[in-house]
């Protein structure tokens, strides 16, 4: 717990430093906040603060800015929605199943606070009763209890150096030498794990890292460990865990919320291509919809989408490094079948289904609160299902009645949501780092370069690459910027 109580206090703190810049608001000029900005955008005027992106992480340092007074501020968003990484299929009748980011659990506060406020309600995964294990031609069912089937004999010792690998800044662990010359798989090929546990780590590192244990770095694994209190089962399980709650109304429902809330602040399909001067006082943002100028800029986007911007000058060598070294070859597949009651819960079942060498990773029950239609969510394999939508449903519905019976033959609807041909503006779902990325970059992932300031989730101290980080990083940014005018 005091991972999390340590962090919990420092955005007290901050939200106090933001009360207070707020008050002083009413002497704008003090601060360097520009009075009667209100209405500022895409006109000339010089803004306080340009934001790039409209996710969870940008939006939310909007939105901060706003309660502390200044209204000198414009969000510039890509593609043509809000939300980044999360977003809702619509099943028709009011009902969604999330096609992104969904989940939230203990621990991870800030987005918990953040959905109060907006009044979004929350509810339970749904984990009763037996998953589902198919290998080959066989088939076998088994309480799992909430867990994903790992060795907790492993998961301890995985617990347990996590506590020497700092979540916010790996490379300063004092094993850093030591730990990210290995990978995962390097790690677990030493643990004497037998072949049939060998599928859960190969789930987990896929599911929370984005790739197969062989490729995922040992450091970075256990920084994600860290954020989790140390305590592996929090991190990748349903029960008591980063799985465990889903929010009404699907997880993009927060950006949506943020954004009606910012009204004309926030301009969609605006990707910016250049930034000019950032070195300077004024920085100069080239977007499809025209020039904008502003003093600070807060940059939440994924470190990689970074290379689509040109800078003029360049950025400083290692921030470019880390840019151009960052993984973005994870954007994952998920699909959801909906069908007109969750048969499967009669007969004992949870709806989860994890896969032996096929092209399922994980299937599970996203049915919404109240079961009143049944939908499977499920992780695919995207090298193992065909493209076509007909044939991905065909050969799925297949895979589900060998799990659960005929009756999973006939759905009412399918969707899929193959996020690495989506949009331009999506490279990845979640950051595959590599064994020897902290130690060699980790250093210029937080200090800002000149007038520009990195957001975004994967610059969390905590829950990097989760929701909770990206509102994280949105306050912090906010500070930045505010506490960056003050001094001007």
């Amino acid at each position: 717990m005091d991972k999390i109580s340590s962090s919990d206090t420092s955005i007290n703190m901050q939200r106090r430093q933001l009360l207070k810049l707020a008050g002083a608001s009413a002497a704008v000029g003090s601060i360097g906040l520009s009075a009667g900005q209100a209405n500022a955008g895409l006109s000339g005027d010089v803004l306080d603060v340009a934001i790039i992106g409209a996710g969870l992480s940008g939006l939310t340092a909007a939105r901060d800015l706003r309660h502390a007074g200044c209204e000198s501020f414009v969000v510039l968003e890509a593609r043509d929605r809000v939300g980044g990484r999360t977003l809702n299929h619509d099943l028709g009748g009011g009902q969604i199943s999330d096609a992104g980011g969904q989940w939230i659990g203990p621990g991870q506060t800030a987005v918990a606070d953040l959905a109060r406020e907006l009044e979004v309600d929350t509810f339970p995964s749904y984990y009763t009763g037996k998953t589902v294990i198919l290998g080959g031609d066989g088939r076998t069912e088994i309480d799992l209890k909430g867990t994903l089937g790992t060795d907790e004999t492993i998961t301890a010792k995985l617990s347990k150096l996590s506590r020497d690998v700092p979540s916010g800044a790996p490379w300063k662990s004092p094993k850093v030498g030591e730990l990210d010359k290995l990978s995962v798989g390097d790690w677990l090929a030493k643990q004497s794990i037998k072949d049939e546990d060998r599928m859960g780590w190969d789930v987990s590192t896929a599911l929370s890292g984005g790739t197969m244990p062989a490729k995922m770095g040992l450091l970075h694994f256990l920084s994600m460990i860290n954020s989790a209190n140390c305590d592996y089962s929090q991190l990748d399980a349903i029960k008591h865990s980063a799985q465990e709650t889903r929010f009404v109304g699907g997880a993009q429902v927060l950006s949506i919320k943020l954004a009606q809330k910012l009204g004309e602040k926030v301009h969609l399909s605006c990707p910016v291509r250049k930034i000019s001067n950032w070195d300077r006082e004024i920085v100069t943002l080239h977007t499809d919809r025209g020039e904008v100028r502003a003093r600070r800029v807060v940059m939440a986007i994924h470190p990689a989408l970074c290379n689509r911007v040109q800078f003029d000058p360049p950025l400083p060598q290692k921030r470019a490094a880390l840019q151009r070294a960052w993984p973005a070859h994870s954007p994952a597949r998920k699909t959801a079948m909906v069908y007109s009651r969750p048969f499967w819960r009669d007969k004992g079942l949870n709806g989860h289904i994890f896969q032996v060498n096929g092209p399922i990773y994980w299937a599970y029950d996203n049915s919404p609160p109240g079961g009143e239609i049944g939908v499977i969510n499920a992780f695919i394999a995207n090298a193992m299902v065909p493209s076509d939508l007909k044939a991905a449903q065909r050969q799925l519905t297949e895979i589900y009645a060998r799990a659960w019976g005929r009756e999973a033959l006939t759905p009412v609807s399918y969707h899929d949501r193959d996020w690495g041909r989506a949009d331009p503006w999506t490279l990845t779902c979640v950051s595959a780092i590599p064994p020897g990325f902290w130690s060699t970059h980790g250093e210029a992932l937080h200090p800002p370069c000149g007038s520009l300031i990195w957001s975004g989730t994967e610059t969390s101290d905590i829950w990097a690459g989760y929701m909770d980080g990206a509102v994280r990083s949105g306050h912090h940014a906010a500070l930045k910027a505010l506490n960056a005018l003050r001094r001007v």
